[in-house]
């Protein structure tokens, strides 16, 4: 304890530039060791298995998807109400649990062991909430979720190419295989939570700027939601349109890849992702600049809108064969990676901030991806039950075109439901 002590004393008194990378740092290495117990799986293919007449990769991603969207609805409560002093050891307990469900997953034969993906996906659900808990409400927020929020993009690409790399090279069996891709990560995971755990609560220039973080008890919660209603309804929406797409690029990424032909090598996995991860970071990460809260909420929207544009766009050119596949695959990414991690990181931040609300944006973002892991499950159940005769990628593409007129369309209004809510004081 002594050593956590010191730490926090030093980052308190450090540079901007130390706390910063600090605790960057600490977030992105506890959530990207987080990927390495959640997506390894999905780089099998399992040929040939089914489960009650659902290919059986579509019935495991379905299963955590449940598991993954009941947490969200778990932690609506459980992360809105969580104190600073047990962050650490819900942590360690939900990581725990998830690495058993992965050694139940290989121990376990087929088709048994399909019950220890929804198992897998209860305690995962919880943890950019406890994560993020630990960043909140700080003049640097933006910029340090930002960090935390690569993770999404590179972990994913990342722990799917060691698994790959795993079945390939180890002839690791693809039912062992995402218990040993999570076991790789165990050390990286346990210098992430000591490294989080180092983290000072927030100051009280924090607090002037971004409105002091408490937890919200259940009167607390009915009071922000009568307050806000419409805009959450509008915002949710949209967020569950962007989950539901980025659950199928995600997810099915190396179908998609290999549908376009490209999938020369496990690596493009990773490769595909960097860019996309510069540009969000910088995007995201410039916003500590805009010190106006009310600017930066309205500016987060309107990012939101642009890229719903440029879905519609990208997406006819893709289709009228005048972009290559290779560049439109990449900006599909960027165009969904960009207000996706707008919601965690800039706009229910700034949303707090702007009218002032003494709470935490953990309720919000379980509001959020309660529903929008609801609805991926929806349309991975109406893909499998609902369609046939055609590839993922027709199908990823047809999604492409709903997702931009939705988030266009909610993202205006949503701005005129704002509008109508500022009061001169807050303007």
């Amino acid at each position: 304890m002594n050593a956590i002590y010191k730490v926090q004393n030093y980052l308190t008194k450090s540079k901007p530039a130390v706390f910063i990378f600090f605790c960057s740092s600490a977030a992105f290495l506890t959530y990207c060791s987080m990927y390495a117990f959640r997506k390894p799986f999905t780089a099998g293919t399992y040929q040939g298995l089914s489960l009650f007449g659902v290919d059986y990769k579509v019935a495991l991603i379905i299963l955590q998807l449940i598991g993954y969207a009941l947490s969200k609805f778990i932690g609506i409560k459980l992360i809105a109400e969580l104190t600073p002093q047990k962050r650490v050891q819900t942590l360690i307990v939900l990581m725990g649990l998830a690495f058993l469900s992965l050694l139940g997953f290989g121990l376990v034969p087929y088709p048994y062991n399909a019950v220890f993906m929804l198992l897998n996906g209860l305690p995962l659900g919880l943890i950019w909430g406890v994560v993020f808990s630990f960043l909140e409400g700080r003049k640097f927020t933006e910029i340090l979720g930002a960090f935390m929020a690569s993770s999404f993009m590179i972990a994913s690409g990342i722990v799917k190419s060691i698994g790959l790399f795993l079945i390939q090279q180890f002839s690791v069996s693809e039912q062992w295989m995402p218990f040993f891709a999570a076991l790789v990560f165990i050390p990286i995971l346990m210098v992430g939570i000591w490294m989080l755990s180092c983290i000072p609560e927030p100051n009280q220039e924090d607090i002037s700027l971004r409105t002091e973080r408490v937890p919200m008890d259940a009167a607390n919660r009915i009071k922000f939601f009568k307050l806000f209603w419409p805009g959450i309804f509008l915002v949710v929406a949209i967020y569950v349109g962007l989950t539901v797409f980025r659950d199928l690029r995600d997810n099915f990424a190396v179908e998609l890849w290999t549908e376009l032909g490209y999938l020369k090598t496990p690596w493009v996995l990773v490769f595909a992702e960097i860019p996309i991860a510069i540009i969000v970071l910088a995007i995201i990460g410039s916003m500590i600049l805009i010190k106006n809260n009310k600017k930066a909420f309205y500016l987060s929207i309107t990012l939101c809108i642009v890229a719903g544009i440029f879905f519609l766009i990208s997406t006819f050119l893709f289709e009228a064969k005048l972009f290559n596949p290779i560049y439109w695959m990449i900006l599909m990414g960027l165009l969904m990676y960009l207000p996706y991690l707008i919601f965690h990181t800039i706009l229910f931040e700034r949303w707090i901030a702007f009218f002032k609300y003494k709470g935490n944006l953990g309720y919000l973002m379980y509001i959020s991806d309660s529903v929008g892991y609801f609805g991926s499950v929806l349309v991975l159940l109406y893909k499998n039950y609902g369609t046939k005769g055609f590839n993922w990628l027709p199908f990823f593409t047809n999604t492409a075109w709903i997702i931009g007129v939705l988030i266009t369309i909610l993202g205006v209004l949503a701005i005129v439901y704002f509008r109508s809510k500022e009061t001169p004081s807050k303007a």
